[in-house]
C-alpha cells in the first residue's frame, strides 16, 4: 500500500492510501486545515489495513514525510507491516547523520549512502534509518549543463522530499524491512506511481475541483471522486490479462478507459424481433469490449461475497 498526504487547495490535506498492485484507492479524507495529527494518520494506517483482503499473507507500507510520526510507525508494527516511510528533517536527525560513518553509494543515484539505528525525540524505540548523501555542488553543477531540460533529479527531489543541509542533501527513510540500502531505496521509489494516481484522480475523476465553499460537502465530493476513480480500477482488473501476478497488472488511466470502454460509436438496431449493436467501423476494441461484458454479466453471489469471475486470481 502506498501512503500519501497531499497539501491540497484551500487548506485542505486530502490523504490517500492505494493499493500498488491493482492501483485501487483505499482509504481517505479530506482534511480542513493543517498537517494531520498522529493520532488521525494512526487511525488512517488502521482503516486501511482493516480494509485489505484476509488472505494477504505480508503488508507493505510506503509513504511520504507526512506520515513521519511514532504514531505512524506504531500503527505500522501493531498491524504487522513491513514499512518505509520518507523521514523529515529534524536537528537531531541532522546530527545523526554529521556523525554517521559514510561509504560511497555504487548502486543508487547518491555520492554515499550510511545507515544507523536512531531514536527520534518522542518515539518509544530506536529503528532502522537510511541514508543517502549528495554533493550539493556536484549536483548543481550538473544540473546547470541540463537546466533547459525537466531532469530526473528535479522528480526525485520532489518524490523523495530530500532536504538540503550545506553541503549536501540528503534523503533518509526510516524502515523495519531488511535488505539493502539500494534495494530498499528502489523499493521506496515504486511509490511514484502513486502520485500520477493522485494526479489521475485530479484530472480525470475530478477530485481537486471542490464544489463548494462549505468543507462538508466537499469531504462528500472527495469519496464520490474517488467512487468514480475505483470504479475504472475494477473495471481494468476485470478486463485484465489471466495471469496471476499482480506486478504484471498494466494499468489504463480513466481518461483512456472512458475513450475505450464508455464513449463508445455505436447504433442499437431491431428487426424482426430482434436488437442488436453495431459498433463504428472506426471502434478496434470490440473484441475487448464483448470480453469485459461477458465477464460482467457472469458476477454472481455466493453466500455474502461474488463468486470469482477470472481465473488464476492475482497473486
Amino acid at each position: 500500500m502506498e501512503s500519501r498526504w497531499n497539501k491540497g487547495k484551500l487548506s485542505y490535506q486530502p490523504i490517500l492510501t492505494f493499493m500498488a498492485e491493482t492501483r485501487e484507492y483505499l482509504h481517505g479524507d479530506l482534511h480542513n486545515g493543517d498537517r494531520h495529527s498522529g493520532e488521525e494518520i494512526a487511525n488512517h494506517i488502521q482503516k486501511v489495513i482493516a480494509s485489505l483482503p484476509t488472505t494477504a499473507k505480508t503488508i507493505y507500507g510506503r509513504a511520504d514525510s507526512g506520515f513521519y510520526c511514532w504514531e505512524a510507525i506504531e500503527a505500522y508494527e501493531a498491524g504487522h507491516c513491513q514499512f518505509i516511510v520518507c523521514a523529515r528533517k529534524t536537528d537531531r536527525l541532522v546530527e545523526q547523520l554529521q556523525k554517521a560513518v559514510w561509504k560511497p553509494s555504487k548502486q543508487t543515484d547518491a555520492d554515499e549512502e550510511c545507515e544507523f539505528i536512531y531514536q527520534p525525540q518522542g518515539w518509544a524505540k530506536a529503528h532502522r534509518f537510511l541514508a543517502l548523501r549528495y554533493d550539493k555542488a556536484a549536483r548543481e553543477k550538473k544540473n546547470d549543463k541540463k537546466k533547459n531540460k525537466k531532469t530526473s533529479d528535479a522528480k526525485e527531489a520532489e518524490q523523495y522530499q530530500l532536504f538540503d543541509t550545506a553541503p549536501y542533501e540528503y534523503r533518509v527513510f526510516v524502515t523495519n524491512m531488511k535488505g539493502s540500502i539500494a534495494f530498499l531505496t528502489w523499493f521506496y521509489r515504486q511509490r511514484a506511481g502513486a502520485e500520477n494516481l493522485i494526479k489521475e484522480a485530479n484530472n480525470d475523476a475530478g477530485l481537486a475541483a471542490y464544489p463548494s465553499d462549505r468543507f462538508d460537502i466537499n469531504r462528500i465530493h472527495f469519496q464520490l471522486a474517488m467512487v468514480a476513480y475505483n470504479l475504472n480500477a475494477w473495471l481494468m482488473v476485470f478486463n485484465r490479462e489471466p495471469v496471476a501476478d499482480a506486478t504484471k497488472l498494466k494499468h489504463t488511466t480513466l481518461a483512456i478507459a472512458r475513450l475505450r470502454f464508455l464513449f463508445i460509436a455505436a447504433k442499437i438496431w431491431s428487426h424482426a424481433g430482434r436488437t442488436g449493436i453495431h459498433y463504428s467501423d472506426q471502434y478496434q476494441e470490440q473484441g475487448l469490449f464483448q470480453r469485459l461484458m461477458t465477464r460482467l454479466r457472469s458476477i454472481k453471489l455466493q453466500d455474502l461475497a461474488f463468486r470469482p469471475v477470472l481465473h488464476p486470481a492475482l497473486k
